[in-house]
């Protein structure tokens, strides 16, 4: 349903994008986000965007360096990296939520992408 890919190696300082693609689901309704994990460590949200009305909102530690955006005509979320840290390594992952008929909650995971920023 999902299929997440564009993590790679990179210098710190550097950028990356990532893409989800959403397929088998109608992608208006859905909120997308970027999860990242470092191995040992907790689940990370770093950003999300409604698909119905374009809002986003993001983590802390990424506010003014990722960029995430929505092509609905591609069914597809991009993740915009600049100014990559370290700490910004890990597998990041795309999810899909949406609320169905009688509070169904609809929930998708991408397979990750692992990205990797070298000092």
């Amino acid at each position: 349903q999902l299929q997440a890919s564009g993590g790679g190696l990179v210098q710190a300082g550097g950028s990356l994008r990532l893409s989800c693609v959403a397929s088998g689901l109608t992608f208006d309704d859905y909120v997308i986000a970027w999860f990242r994990r470092v191995p040992g460590r907790q689940r990370e949200g770093v950003a999300c965007i409604s698909n119905s009305d374009g809002s986003t909102d993001y983590g802390n530690s990424v506010k003014g360096r990722f960029t995430i955006s929505s092509d609905t005509s591609k069914n597809t979320v991009y993740l915009q990296m600049n100014s990559l840290k370290p700490e910004d390594t890990a597998v990041y992952y795309c999810n899909a939520v949406a609320l169905a008929t009688g509070l169904k909650v609809l929930n998708y995971w991408g397979q990750g992408t692992l990205v990797t920023v070298s000092s």
